[in-house]
């Protein structure tokens, strides 16, 4: 059994993505907001650390960071192979946001550290992820 399905790496996502703050209470016209897979890679951290464990104890990412893999990178390619492969029936919608004209985006985890994003400047773009309407 994979890392996603014994650790309930979907749920943990669901959960990130539906606890996100709206700044609208009333919402908006375009939906739910989309997070960076950074975004949602510290929010899964912060509430479920053992996933990060589970793979090897790989930290969120980020510019500095000295690794190959992160956090980020994984839910950001578990969730766009599943969303490619089940379409409009995968509980998770994904788009992306350009890099031009991006020169820096900087995250706060949940105690307060700084991370830099290592895809802004590099020719990727960054993927984002929100939970579908309806999605539970």
């Amino acid at each position: 059994m994979s890392v996603w399905e014994e650790q309930g790496v979907e749920a943990a996502v669901l959960e990130a993505l539906h606890a996100v703050h709206l700044n609208n209470a009333g919402g908006h016209h375009f939906g739910r907001p989309y997070v960076t897979a950074y975004q949602l890679a510290i929010a899964v951290q912060a509430a479920h650390p053992e996933i990060a464990a589970a793979l090897g104890g790989v930290t969120v990412g980020g510019r500095g960071a000295g690794a190959q893999s992160s956090l980020a990178q994984y839910l950001a390619r578990e969730l766009s192979g599943r969303i490619k492969r089940d379409g409009n029936s995968y509980p998770v919608e994904g788009a992306f946001v350009s890099n031009e004209h991006l020169t820096a985006l900087i995250y706060r985890d949940a105690s307060g550290q700084a991370i830099t994003s290592s895809l802004t400047g590099s020719g990727f773009d960054l993927s984002l992820f929100r939970a579908r309407a309806g999605a539970q």
